[in-house]
């Protein structure tokens, strides 16, 4: 089975990079965006055919690796086939 994990900052938590990709964009002339904050993106196979049981495994590895759980948030998706 397909995953997709996004992890983010919390929202608490100063995103340095994420207001420098803002200001260059601001000066590429891109204006009417703000707020952006940065994440990771994975994309796994797990060797799962119950959803339930994959995204425990991913759980799993998001609180052991993915994720600094002290500054970040993730979030665990079946990827669909298209």
């Amino acid at each position: 089975m397909k995953i997709s994990i996004i992890v983010t900052l919390k929202e608490e938590v100063l995103d340095p990079q994420g207001k420098v990709i803002q200001q260059t964009l601001n000066n590429m002339g891109f204006k009417g965006v703000s707020n952006i904050r940065q994440g990771k993106y994975f994309e796994l196979d797990i060797d799962e055919n119950n959803f339930q049981k994959a995204k425990s495994r991913a759980d799993e590895l998001c609180k052991k690796l993915l994720a600094n759980l002290v500054i970040e948030n993730y979030q665990i998706i079946e990827k669909k086939n298209n």
